[in-house]
């Protein structure tokens, strides 16, 4: 994660806003950071994630004990920060 993003902010953002404890929201943003630096990176360094790809590669590891729609909207939460901090936005 970037240094201009204060994690336990993060945590608590989602925490108050999704059905899902710390724990658990920390290890989904921890697999969603593996699975970008993964990605394939295009011309610019930009990379293009699919939503559904990430999501089905967090819930296939061991540690995560939550059903789909919570990992979607903890992934969906994190944008949200991440995008009333300008840190990120979608490109069509």
């Amino acid at each position: 994660m970037s240094e201009q993003i204060n994690e336990q902010e993060l945590v608590q953002y989602i925490a108050e806003r999704a059905e899902a404890k710390p724990e658990a929201i920390r290890a989904v943003l921890k697999y969603e950071e593996a699975f970008i630096n993964n990605a394939h990176k295009g011309a610019k360094g930009d990379v293009d994630i699919d939503g559904d790809e990430l999501v089905d590669y967090v819930l296939s590891r061991p540690d995560v004990k939550l059903d789909e729609l919570t990992v979607e909207t903890i992934l969906e939460l994190e944008m949200d920060y991440l995008m009333d901090k300008g840190l990120a936005g979608y490109v069509d």
